[in-house]
């Protein structure tokens, strides 16, 4: 069993495909007027407009960005505080870090547009 696709929901798939493309330097492997994918390893990031989610988890509702963090993902990086320069370089505020952790990794943590939280460790 692998982790295929993990499907975040959001409210501007222009602002959010811009900064995925900048924060994790990557170009989407597929997009259309509703979704953009970025793929990360063997995993994909689908992105999908808040208003086509209902048709994927009906009866349940989205959760705002307002209501907490419900989710943090964790990218491994070969240098955090070379991250840490180059996300504030594009204006992209740090929520915490670069920090060591007592489980002995460095960390920093980020969030997207809609709230979603992104963790880079070494």
């Amino acid at each position: 069993m692998k982790l295929f696709a993990t499907t975040l929901f959001i409210s501007d798939l222009g602002r959010t495909k811009s900064f995925y493309s900048d924060a994790f330097e990557k170009s989407p492997v597929y997009e259309d007027t509703n979704s953009v994918v970025f793929q990360f390893g063997e995993s994909l990031i689908n992105l999908l407009v808040e208003s086509e989610a209902p048709g994927l988890i009906s009866p349940t509702t989205v959760a705002t960005k307002e209501s907490g963090a419900r989710v943090q993902f964790t990218v491994q990086v070969e240098d955090v505080d070379a991250e840490a320069e180059r996300l504030s370089g594009l204006g992209i505020p740090l929520v915490n870090g670069p920090m060591d952790r007592p489980w002995g990794i460095r960390t920093l943590l980020f969030a997207d547009p809609d709230g979603h939280l992104w963790e880079f460790a070494k």
